[in-house]
């Protein structure tokens, strides 16, 4: 690797860490654990990840997504179960990957991956307000303007800097200078110790301490398949997005693969379950790491600080970290998508509105579930309008139909509309040359268009099938 290179994975590496730490005790206390089981789970998840994945440069981490999923489960069964779950969550996303599952996501249409992206940038920007809390209360006085004061002047390194130098990451820069300048000017504002110490040992390999029979598969199965879906769909969409702004390629199975060992891993080692993390993952990019590197760097610096840098890390002033988390949501909100509302069908503009507000106030699996529903809709709806037929006498005293189009559920009725048994003459054809068949409800529509002509004393040939057709009519017990 070149040195210019790797400089920059370091770098980039370092400033995701910051990024990620606050964000993993912010996910783990959110789940009702302790922040340490957030720090071990980012360290173990963005090490493993970023080692053996698919996609150099994405950060994966203790995801507030998942976090959110297991409230329930660690409220009435501990935090043992919890890890008993991720457990079993790593081997389903494991098998997700080694099933070679992960082209699926090429079903989630680019609408609907507008509204993930313009609903999680969303998410990540009302998250931070949370900071401009003390207890239960907003701040109010000098110590919120002190606040939005600190924030604002974060934004402001993070946006001016690249103009004058791209030397080093602007929002390694911004944490480090806010931070220094509230540690010379004693300035009173909150700091990432008030939200949790984060001292702690390296983590230790043990079996989660729950009796391990078919009661508690039972209690932990939905939660782990629940976890790792909503993981999965977050992680493949954030490689669909990491794809783009690197203009590459990355692996969406071995990705999988390697999300559902980090994921085992954490388990066993006393860690929260995690996948990517966009928000994260934006920082790094845009801090210029794009190799393996800057992921595993991240993900080190993540126990460093557990383990030795604690003091340090504790007094960096939480402004600093929500000004760049405020950076971050308004370049991952895909702005070019409210330009092109009025240019788009109808169908498309409901798909990212919805996507967008179903993640922001639901979560994402319903979110990104209900946009490939809309799209699946639209698209059957316009292909069941597309079939249409010519019909014209075949000089032999019958009467020839070429129907073009796809024949499946939804064109069933405007195919058997097409024809006309009472009027026709005694012998028609049916020409499928360009016409495709496409589940059993064509094949049942077949059968009626047959039983409707014989109703009427006449006979119908068809003829042209195509061999997947003809397969097809064959599954289905039907002669053509």
């Amino acid at each position: 690797m070149k040195p210019a290179r790797l400089r920059a994975d370091l770098l980039a590496g370092l400033t995701t860490s910051f990024a990620l730490v606050p964000e993993c005790i912010a996910f783990a206390l959110v789940a009702h654990l302790n922040p340490l089981m957030g720090l071990y789970g980012a360290f173990i998840i963005c090490t493993l990840t970023a080692l053996f994945g698919g996609r150099p440069g994405m950060i994966s981490g203790a995801a507030g997504s998942m976090a959110v999923v297991i409230v329930a489960l660690v409220v009435q069964h501990g935090a043992q179960y919890l890890l008993a779950t991720v457990l079993l969550g790593g081997v389903v996303m494991m098998l997700f990957g080694l099933l070679r599952l992960g082209k699926l996501v090429r079903l989630v249409p680019y609408p609907v991956m507008l509204g993930f992206v313009n609903g999680l940038a969303i998410v990540i920007a009302l998250a931070q307000l949370e900071h401009f809390k003390q207890g239960e209360h907003w701040l109010t006085g000098m110590p919120l303007y002190l606040m939005i004061g600190l924030v604002a002047l974060t934004m402001l390194v993070v946006y001016v800097l690249p103009k004058l130098t791209r030397a080093v990451p602007p929002a390694l820069v911004a944490i480090l200078g806010v931070g220094l300048l509230v540690y010379v000017l004693d300035l009173p504002t909150r700091t990432l110790g008030d939200m949790a110490s984060i001292a702690g040992g390296l983590p230790h390999l043990a079996l989660p301490d729950v009796p391990w029979n078919l009661e508690t598969l039972k209690i932990i199965a939905p939660y782990a398949v629940l976890m790792a879906m909503v993981g999965l769909l977050e992680t493949l969409l954030t490689l669909n997005l990491t794809d783009e702004i690197t203009e590459s390629r990355g692996y969406p199975d071995r990705e999988c693969v390697a999300l559902g060992a980090a994921n085992m891993v954490s388990g066993l080692c006393g860690g929260m379950g995690g996948c990517a993390m966009i928000g994260q993952t934006v920082i790094n990019l845009s801090s210029n790491g794009r190799d393996r590197l800057s992921g595993v760097v991240a993900g080190v610096m993540v126990l460093l600080f557990v383990l030795f840098l604690s003091p340090l890390i504790e007094r960096i002033p939480l402004a600093a970290l929500v000004g760049v988390m405020f950076v971050v949501a308004q370049q991952t909100f895909a702005w070019a998508s409210l330009r092109v509302l009025h240019k788009v069908p109808a169908s498309d503009v409901l798909a990212i509105i919805a996507v967008t507000v179903v993640t922001v106030f639901t979560d994402l699996a319903v979110a990104v579930l209900f946009g490939v529903v809309i799209a699946a809709v639209n698209f059957a709806w316009q292909h069941a309008r597309e079939l249409y037929a010519d019909s014209h006498d075949d000089g032999e005293g019958g009467k020839r139909y070429q129907v073009h189009g796809t024949l499946f559920f939804a064109s069933t009725t405007v195919f058997l509309n097409q024809f006309d048994p009472a009027k026709d003459p005694a012998r028609v054809t049916l020409d499928c040359q360009h016409l495709s068949f496409v589940d059993y409800s064509a094949v049942a529509a077949l059968k009626t268009l047959r039983e409707r002509y014989a109703k009427a004393g006449k006979q119908l040939r068809v003829v042209h099938l195509s061999e997947r057709c003809k397969k097809l009519l064959k599954r289905a017990g039907e002669q053509h």
